[in-house]
């Protein structure tokens, strides 16, 4: 996405949550009619700043059921000899910690641990919660929704590295020498807030 100016994202991306929650209360076909314009205009706007047929954004939108309210990302930080574990991400080539979107019915400790399996092959245990954080804002261009990422202190457990259909490779990383990261999935401001843990485990979770 082009990022020289995030207002426009948060402008769209609050349309599309009025559409989709005046759509879940509307009562009468005029009301629909309205909260459907008001998708199109935010999936214009997309359109127009991304470069992607509005028409696909417009169908996502639109798919999106139910109260707007923020998506629940997880990740799991596993230390191993002082090393980080990430994997290689498909979707952009660079390295995050594994996780992702929490599903309805999750535990999100049980997500850290059954997304780590899936994306690396290592079996892990949730410890701590390291921090809670807006993922919206850390300094960098929003997402297409909003969301609040949780991230796991894990403990290594066993298995083999072994990628998935969603990620290319996986590896340990010494956290003062890593790999290009995938900032939307994991960035410096969660990795310095998984150091501070490592040095103090009676560290209080972080959140914003």
């Amino acid at each position: 996405m082009n990022d020289n100016n995030a207002n426009w994202l948060e402008i769209a991306r609050e349309l599309q949550a009025l559409s989709q929650s005046g759509l879940t209360f509307s009562d009468n076909h005029f009301e629909r009619d309205r909260y459907n314009r008001i998708s199109e205009i935010a999936s214009e706007i997309f359109g127009k700043y991304t470069e992607i047929d509005s028409e696909k954004f417009t169908d996502i939108f639109l798919d999106q059921k139910g109260y707007a309210t923020p998506k629940i990302d997880v990740r799991a930080a596993t230390i191993k000899e002082g090393k980080i574990l990430l994997v290689k991400e498909a979707a952009d080539g660079k390295w995050s910690m594994p996780g992702g979107w929490a599903d309805v019915g999750d535990k999100p400790s049980e997500v850290a641990e059954r997304e780590t399996k899936e994306e690396s092959g290592y079996i892990v245990k949730a410890q701590k919660i390291v921090g809670v954080f807006d993922a919206n804002r850390s300094g960098r261009p929003l997402e297409l929704f909003h969301a609040f990422k949780i991230i796991f202190l894990c403990e290594f457990v066993g298995g083999e590295a072994k990628a998935s259909d969603e990620t290319l490779d996986v590896g340990f990383f010494p956290l003062d020498n890593l790999p290009e990261l995938s900032s939307n999935r994991t960035n410096e401001r969660h990795l310095n807030e998984i150091k501070a843990h490592l040095e103090n485990m009676e560290r209080r979770t972080y959140f914003d």
